[in-house]
Protein backbone atom coordinates (compact mmCIF):
# COMPACT_ATOMS: atom_id res chain seq x y z
CA UNK A 1 0.00 0.00 0.00
CA UNK A 2 1.14 3.27 -0.97
CA UNK A 3 1.29 5.62 1.99
CA UNK A 4 -0.22 9.35 0.35
CA UNK A 5 1.56 12.53 1.91
CA UNK A 6 1.21 15.52 -0.54
CA UNK A 7 1.81 18.80 0.99
CA UNK A 8 1.97 22.28 0.29
CA UNK A 9 3.15 25.19 2.44
CA UNK A 10 0.44 27.70 2.00
CA UNK A 11 2.84 30.69 0.96
CA UNK A 12 5.75 28.49 -0.96
CA UNK A 13 6.62 28.76 -4.25
CA UNK A 14 7.67 25.25 -3.87
CA UNK A 15 6.16 21.64 -4.39
CA UNK A 16 7.05 18.81 -2.40
CA UNK A 17 5.39 15.33 -2.25
CA UNK A 18 6.11 12.32 0.00
CA UNK A 19 4.86 8.95 -0.52
CA UNK A 20 6.10 5.37 0.68
CA UNK A 21 6.21 2.89 -2.19
CA UNK A 22 6.37 -0.85 -1.82
CA UNK A 23 9.28 -1.21 -4.04
CA UNK A 24 12.84 -1.13 -2.74
CA UNK A 25 14.62 1.84 -3.42
CA UNK A 26 16.56 0.15 -6.61
CA UNK A 27 13.39 -0.49 -8.00
CA UNK A 28 11.73 2.82 -7.59
CA UNK A 29 14.89 4.74 -9.11
CA UNK A 30 14.94 1.84 -11.94
CA UNK A 31 11.71 3.51 -13.06
CA UNK A 32 13.09 6.87 -13.38
CA UNK A 33 16.27 5.83 -15.28
CA UNK A 34 14.86 3.97 -18.36
CA UNK A 35 12.18 4.73 -20.88
CA UNK A 36 10.96 1.28 -21.07
CA UNK A 37 9.57 2.23 -17.09
CA UNK A 38 9.35 6.02 -17.33
CA UNK A 39 6.77 6.03 -20.05
CA UNK A 40 4.84 3.53 -18.51
CA UNK A 41 3.51 6.12 -15.76
CA UNK A 42 4.66 9.31 -16.93
CA UNK A 43 1.52 11.71 -17.03
CA UNK A 44 -1.58 12.11 -15.48
CA UNK A 45 -3.98 9.98 -15.40
CA UNK A 46 -5.34 9.25 -18.93
CA UNK A 47 -2.05 10.13 -20.65
CA UNK A 48 0.58 8.37 -22.34
CA UNK A 49 3.81 9.09 -22.82
CA UNK A 50 6.76 8.72 -25.36
CA UNK A 51 10.32 9.34 -24.80
CA UNK A 52 12.12 11.15 -27.82
CA UNK A 53 15.54 11.51 -25.71
CA UNK A 54 16.73 10.31 -22.01
CA UNK A 55 20.29 10.62 -21.31
CA UNK A 56 20.29 9.48 -17.84
CA UNK A 57 23.28 10.59 -16.09
CA UNK A 58 24.45 14.13 -14.77
CA UNK A 59 24.59 16.47 -17.82
CA UNK A 60 22.46 14.65 -19.82
CA UNK A 61 19.19 15.64 -21.09
CA UNK A 62 15.95 14.40 -21.92
CA UNK A 63 13.02 15.13 -23.26
CA UNK A 64 9.14 13.46 -23.13
CA UNK A 65 6.01 14.09 -24.63
CA UNK A 66 2.66 13.62 -22.86
CA UNK A 67 -0.49 12.40 -25.37
CA UNK A 68 -4.27 12.99 -23.94
CA UNK A 69 -7.09 15.97 -24.42
CA UNK A 70 -3.76 18.07 -24.54
CA UNK A 71 -0.06 17.49 -25.64
CA UNK A 72 2.88 18.86 -24.40
CA UNK A 73 6.54 17.95 -23.97
CA UNK A 74 8.49 18.35 -21.24
CA UNK A 75 12.55 18.91 -21.47
CA UNK A 76 15.55 19.13 -18.80
CA UNK A 77 18.97 18.44 -17.62
CA UNK A 78 20.20 16.04 -15.03
CA UNK A 79 22.19 17.79 -12.63
CA UNK A 80 23.05 15.14 -10.16
CA UNK A 81 22.00 11.57 -10.12
CA UNK A 82 22.79 9.16 -6.78
CA UNK A 83 21.92 5.67 -8.03
CA UNK A 84 19.25 4.19 -5.97
CA UNK A 85 19.34 7.76 -3.61
CA UNK A 86 19.42 10.82 -5.46
CA UNK A 87 17.86 12.32 -8.70
CA UNK A 88 17.84 15.97 -9.45
CA UNK A 89 16.64 17.90 -12.91
CA UNK A 90 15.54 20.87 -14.81
CA UNK A 91 11.83 20.86 -16.32
CA UNK A 92 10.70 22.80 -18.65
CA UNK A 93 7.30 22.65 -20.84
CA UNK A 94 8.04 23.20 -24.57
CA UNK A 95 5.16 25.67 -24.99
CA UNK A 96 7.41 27.81 -22.46
CA UNK A 97 10.72 27.01 -22.10
CA UNK A 98 12.08 30.37 -20.85
CA UNK A 99 10.08 29.24 -17.49
CA UNK A 100 11.65 26.01 -15.77
CA UNK A 101 12.23 24.93 -12.50
CA UNK A 102 14.29 22.11 -10.41
CA UNK A 103 12.77 19.32 -9.87
CA UNK A 104 14.89 16.79 -6.53
CA UNK A 105 13.71 12.94 -6.19
CA UNK A 106 15.45 11.66 -3.18
CA UNK A 107 14.77 7.98 -2.62
CA UNK A 108 15.26 6.82 1.21
CA UNK A 109 14.57 2.74 2.33
CA UNK A 110 11.83 2.77 4.36
CA UNK A 111 11.33 -0.97 6.08
CA UNK A 112 10.21 -2.55 3.60
CA UNK A 113 9.94 0.19 1.19
CA UNK A 114 10.65 3.38 -0.33
CA UNK A 115 9.89 7.11 0.64
CA UNK A 116 10.00 8.81 -2.49
CA UNK A 117 10.15 12.76 -1.64
CA UNK A 118 9.78 15.08 -4.69
CA UNK A 119 10.15 18.47 -4.76
CA UNK A 120 9.99 21.13 -7.54
CA UNK A 121 10.95 24.96 -7.59
CA UNK A 122 10.56 27.48 -7.77
CA UNK A 123 6.87 28.32 -10.02
CA UNK A 124 6.25 31.87 -10.77
CA UNK A 125 3.20 32.25 -8.26
CA UNK A 126 1.53 29.85 -6.25
CA UNK A 127 -1.70 29.03 -8.75
CA UNK A 128 0.97 28.10 -11.46
CA UNK A 129 2.69 25.89 -8.38
CA UNK A 130 -1.22 24.59 -7.62
CA UNK A 131 -1.48 23.35 -11.15
CA UNK A 132 1.50 21.03 -10.85
CA UNK A 133 -0.13 19.53 -7.59
CA UNK A 134 -2.65 17.56 -9.59
CA UNK A 135 -0.74 16.17 -12.50
CA UNK A 136 2.35 15.20 -10.29
CA UNK A 137 -0.20 13.63 -7.60
CA UNK A 138 -1.29 11.61 -10.60
CA UNK A 139 1.97 10.77 -11.99
CA UNK A 140 2.87 8.93 -8.82
CA UNK A 141 -0.01 7.65 -8.31
CA UNK A 142 0.69 5.48 -11.57
CA UNK A 143 4.23 4.89 -10.38
CA UNK A 144 2.68 3.09 -7.56
CA UNK A 145 0.29 1.03 -10.13
CA UNK A 146 3.62 0.11 -12.24
CA UNK A 147 5.62 -0.65 -8.95
CA UNK A 148 2.47 -2.84 -8.22
CA UNK A 149 2.30 -4.70 -11.42
CA UNK A 150 -1.19 -2.82 -11.60
CA UNK A 151 -2.47 -2.05 -15.01
CA UNK A 152 -1.75 1.87 -15.78
CA UNK A 153 -4.16 4.05 -16.54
Amino acid sequence: MTARTDTVAAQSLSLEFSRVFDAPPALVFRMWSSPEHLTRWWGPKGFTSSCNKLEFRKGGSYHLLIHGDVQDGMTGIFREIVDNELIVFTFAWDHDPDWQTLVTVTLKAEGDGTRLTFRQEPFLDIETRDSHLGGWGECLDRLADALAGRPVV
